[in-house]
């Protein structure tokens, strides 16, 4: 489900008409539905009213702090990836106490921090994080919490860069050491030990050391490409069913309740993704001899998913295309790089100089990821309540780029 669909041939966004937001702010620009976001997480979270749960919202999809609001207010967790997400949590009224902490990297100074906030618990990657995490705690006399993330090594349908679960990923701890790393952990005296991160030790584990949960992970994805799934803009051609949140709580819900301790979801994709698009303006239209070039206002410093790892958005015009047939170009950003591109040879609705259009499913991994490469400033972002919108990040100014920078003689 999203809120973005075209009304009297406008895209909207909720109750207003992308195009004004635009105008307002100008391009390249970031826009969130809150009911979007709002809808997922109750729609979750009363799916899985069967079971004692916990939601951990993945702050790396989008770390900005009315996103972060939006869910403290719906008393969401939160899975942070280092000490400045923990530091947005707090800020944005989120509590330290509902965080879990993940990452294979985790500073000394990181992990104080987490400590002296009181965090819900750290999800150990290694041996060495473990040592470390004691050391701390007891500097600070405190008892830290913690679960080990486990490596199945197994292999997953997605792009080798964001392959998380082999043996050659430097996540988590290998399935084959799991309980001796466990049983080194029941030693130590400043370490008490909450949870697991795989099913097939959950049992064990509570018979061992009453542990207090187990986290299932992100669990749901989005469909990017809207002529695989049913979604509610107009342009959407139903040709497949995707996974609901209702279908993936029926599937995973007889088996976690048999478990007996609570259960942790780390979504982000899911809860963001479809919440959010870049709007972006074409500048010029290039014609090659194979090719037809779109060149817009927003590059991969903007969105960098294509160019990364071979993400896909659907790109659709603000203003709706009378013309039904559509031609093959490539999409592309003015940095100076061939990989800056958003699309090839893709056939998308006929657009001219001018027009604006917008990258969809952009909410997750979009904005979070973004830099000031080529020294382009960062674009804006725009959250939008039924008739109601917030600039809440305004767009950076040529002065923003070298603040806190200065040449020597």
């Amino acid at each position: 489900m999203h809120s973005f669909a075209y009304r009297k041939k406008q895209l909207y966004c909720e109750s207003v008409p992308l195009s004004k937001i635009a105008k307002q702010t100008g391009t390249p620009v970031y826009v969130y539905s809150a009911n979007t976001v709002l809808d997922h997480y109750r729609r979750l979270h009363q799916a899985l009213s069967g079971v004692d749960h916990l939601i951990c919202y993945a702050v790396k999809a989008n770390s900005n702090l009315s996103i972060l609001n939006l869910l403290a207010g719906e008393k969401s967790g939160f899975d942070i990836v280092s000490g400045g997400e923990l530091f947005r949590v707090i800020k944005a009224g989120g509590d330290p106490a509902q965080c879990t902490f993940a990452g294979v990297g985790k500073s000394p100074e990181e992990i104080r921090y987490a400590l002296e906030q009181g965090i819900y618990s750290f999800n150990v990657e290694s041996e060495s994080e473990l040592v470390m995490i004691n050391k701390i705690a007891a500097s600070l006399k405190r008892c830290a919490p913690i679960a080990l993330r486990v490596n199945p090594n197994v292999e997953a349908d997605t792009h080798k860069y964001i392959s998380t679960g082999k043996s050659e990923n430097k996540f988590g701890i290998g399935i084959d050491r799991v309980m001796s790393v466990y049983a080194a952990a029941a030693k130590m005296k400043n370490v008490q030990i909450k949870g697991v991160q795989m099913l097939p030790f959950v049992n064990k584990l509570k018979s061992l050391y009453r542990i207090d949960f187990f986290s299932v992970g992100g669990g749901i994805g989005i469909v990017y490409d809207p002529s695989l799934a049913s979604g509610s803009a107009q342009w959407w051609k139903k040709k497949k069913e995707a996974l609901t949140i209702e279908g993936y709580a029926a599937a995973v819900l007889p088996s976690l309740k048999k478990l007996g301790v609570k259960i942790l979801f780390e979504p982000g994709r899911f809860m963001v993704g479809n919440a959010g698009v870049l709007v972006t303006e074409v500048v010029y239209i290039k014609k090659a001899d194979r090719k037809k070039f779109v060149i817009v206002d927003s590059g991969m410093n903007d969105l960098i998913r294509p160019a990364l790892y071979e993400g896909w958005h659907e790109i659709v015009p603000l203003k709706q295309s009378v013309s039904a047939k559509k031609e093959k170009v490539d999409v592309v950003g003015p940095i100076c790089e061939s990989g800056d591109f958003f699309a090839q040879d893709r056939p998308i609705p006929p657009v001219k100089e001018g027009d604006l259009i917008a990258l969809m499913s952009a909410g997750a991994y979009g904005f979070s990821m973004a830099s000031n490469y080529n020294s382009r400033p960062l674009p804006a972002e725009v959250l939008v309540r039924g008739t109601r919108t917030e600039i809440i990040r305004k767009r950076q100014t040529l002065a923003d780029l070298i603040a806190g920078e200065k040449w020597v003689k």
